[in-house]
């Protein structure tokens, strides 16, 4: 049977496991993230997306990650006061995870194993890349970095 996402789990920044299944039928953005870095304003933008088309099914998972030039320091408490402060977020943020390595997330091992990179790499880049899952758990397109994300507003779109 093929998998989902749904077959993942992952902590919310409290630390509570929380079932991807949750969001069956929903649009999903997933996304790592990092407060001190350059592409760190992209939360305006993905805070604004969230904001225009969450009532329309669509829900972005932030995930912080030190793994790219230590730019995700903070513990949980911090980075939730970094977003809620700087970019006032209300999309859901995760417990920091590592994307690439030994110790890569399972939901971010199958991302990288449905959706390669660049010339077939499986490795994150970087902070802020996006991964696009439709309504029934299928990953369905891959960003880097520096896509910004109203960049990619209609290919959301296309799949709400």
């Amino acid at each position: 049977m093929t998998k989902t996402i749904y077959d993942y789990e992952a902590r919310n920044i409290q630390g509570e496991a929380v079932p991807l299944a949750q969001y069956k039928g929903k649009t999903l953005l997933i996304v790592n993230v990092a407060s001190k870095c350059g592409f760190t304003p992209q939360y305006k933008e993905l805070e604004e997306i969230y904001r225009e088309y969450h009532n329309q099914g669509l829900e972005i998972l932030a995930f912080p990650c030190n793994q790219f030039g230590s730019q995700e320091p903070g513990d949980a408490e911090e980075i939730k006061n970094f977003c809620s402060l700087n970019y006032d977020v209300t999309f859901p943020l995760f417990s920091k995870v590592d994307v690439n390595g030994e110790n890569t997330a399972p939901l971010y091992s199958f991302l990288k194993e449905s959706l390669p990179g660049i010339l077939g790499s499986k490795a994150v880049k970087w902070n802020f890349t996006k991964f696009l899952v439709d309504k029934s758990g299928v990953p369905h397109a891959r960003y880097a970095p520096t896509d910004k994300p109203k960049d990619i507003l209609k290919e959301i779109k296309e799949i709400l």
